[in-house]
């Protein structure tokens, strides 16, 4: 790959393409900077870092603007306004995670990754963008404790079943899975599923779908009680 010349003015045109489809305003603010600025510095690092260790494996500009970038900006249109706790859980590069934290300021987020290096990088892209709001930690998905976090998403960490059941257990409210091909899992003990959309990746025309289950009424009651 000659990553070097995807960055430049076309990296941003693509995000800006990207948050245009999803109805998203590219200069909202993230931190000290524009979403659309920090998106871009974040696309750069992972162009950067993945010359020498493995953050991507996008084989086009495309790809990769669609990989880091067009699931967040499709949650970022379901997900309310206001206040929640949220984990991405094996976060790797950022994606959705970091991703979805520029775009939406007001949900507080932890980016869980179990590899060093990872961390490493995660660490480094935040503090160049001034974003100490935003936690990592190094971890395994079963070392966070129970109902942790209002909302847990992931992608491709674990197989889709299973990061559901692991998802709510450390979710008290919401758990979104990211889907490319295979089919939603059945809801988990106390979840019922909410939100089952498709779309589209703009750039790279991959079809995905993302689907939320929320935890009932009544058994948060009863688990309460």
């Amino acid at each position: 790959m000659t990553e070097d010349s995807w960055k430049g003015p076309e990296l941003a045109q693509r995000i800006e393409r990207v948050l245009d489809r999803f109805g998203l305003d590219p200069g909202s603010a993230s931190g000290s900077t524009s979403s659309l600025e920090a998106l871009q510095r974040w696309a750069e690092l992972v162009i950067d870092w993945n010359q020498r260790m493995d953050l991507t494996a996008a084989r086009s500009p495309d790809e990769l603007v669609d990989l880091l970038l067009a699931d967040a900006a499709e949650l970022a249109t379901l997900t309310a306004t206001g206040p929640a706790t949220w984990v991405d859980v094996g976060s790797g590069a950022g994606a959705p995670g970091l991703a979805l934290a520029l775009l939406r300021s007001d949900l507080k987020f932890t980016l869980v990754e179990p590899k060093q290096k990872r961390v490493s990088f995660l660490r480094a892209v935040l503090h160049e963008l001034g974003r100490a709001d935003i936690v990592v930690e190094r971890a395994r998905a079963d070392a966070l404790a129970p109902k942790r976090f209002d909302v847990a998403v992931s992608r491709a960490t674990l197989a889709p079943p299973e990061w559901v059941r692991e998802g709510a257990r450390i979710a008290k409210r919401t758990v979104w899975v990211l889907l490319a091909q295979a089919e939603p899992p059945a809801p988990p003990s106390g979840f019922r599923k909410e939100t089952d959309q498709r779309y589209t990746w703009p750039l790279a025309g991959a079809e995905r779908r993302v689907v939320g289950y929320v935890r009932s009424t009544a058994h948060a009651k009863s688990q309460s009680g």
